[in-house]
C-alpha cells in the first residue's frame, strides 16, 4: 500500500485540449484517521468514510464491495432501461451477501433490482431483463472483476517513494 496518492496532471500543447473528465487511471486511496478508521479519496475530490459498523456512519470495506457492485450494474444497464422505460425510470438496486466468517469473504453477492415492470407486458419484459442482464455481464467492470478473480498486489513504501 502506498501512502500517498501518485497524481498526474495531463500534459497538453497549444492546440490540445485538456479532458474534461478524470482518466480512470485517476488516484485512490485511504488515509487513517484512527483505530480501525479511515478516509478514502479520490483526485476528483471525493471522499468516503471507512470503518468498522461499530463506528457509526461509515462504510465498511465489504459495504463499499457490495455498493460498488449494484452501482456498476445500474449504470451498466441505465440506458437499456432508460430506452423502454423513460430517462425518468425510477429503480433502486440492493445488494446483499452475509460474509462467511470463517473464510473471511462473501461467497455469494445478491443484486436485487426494484424496478417498477407493469407498462410491459411478459415477452416486452423478458426482452427487457435479457437484455439489461447482458449488459450488466459485458460492461459491468466490477462484477467481472469479482467473477473471474483478480490478482492484488500489496507494496509497502516508505513517504516519498523508496520502497521496503
Amino acid at each position: 500500500m502506498t501512502t500517498e496518492p501518485a497524481t498526474t496532471t495531463p500534459q497538453t500543447g497549444p492546440d490540445e485540449i485538456a479532458p474534461s473528465s478524470p482518466s480512470p487511471t485517476d488516484a485512490l486511496w485511504v488515509e487513517r484517521t484512527g483505530v480501525r478508521t479511515y478516509t478514502g479519496y479520490s483526485a476528483r475530490g471525493a471522499q468516503v468514510l471507512i470503518g468498522p459498523a461499530s463506528e457509526g456512519a461509515v462504510f465498511t470495506p465489504g459495504e463499499l464491495l457490495k455498493i460498488a457492485l449494484a452501482a456498476c450494474a445500474g449504470m451498466s444497464s441505465d440506458r437499456t432501461f432508460a430506452r423502454r422505460l423513460g430517462d425518468d425510470y425510477a429503480v433502486t438496486i440492493h445488494a446483499e451477501g452475509v460474509k462467511d466468517m470463517p473464510e473471511d469473504r462473501y461467497p455469494e453477492i445478491t443484486e436485487r433490482f426494484e424496478i417498477d415492470l407493469s407498462s410491459l407486458d411478459d415477452e416486452a419484459r423478458e426482452r427487457l431483463l435479457t437484455v439489461a442482464e447482458r449488459a450488466i455481464e459485458k460492461t459491468c467492470t466490477v462484477g467481472r472483476t469479482i467473477k473471474a478473480g483478480a490478482t492484488v498486489h500489496t507494496v509497502f513504501q516508505q513517504p516519498g517513494g523508496s520502497v521496503e
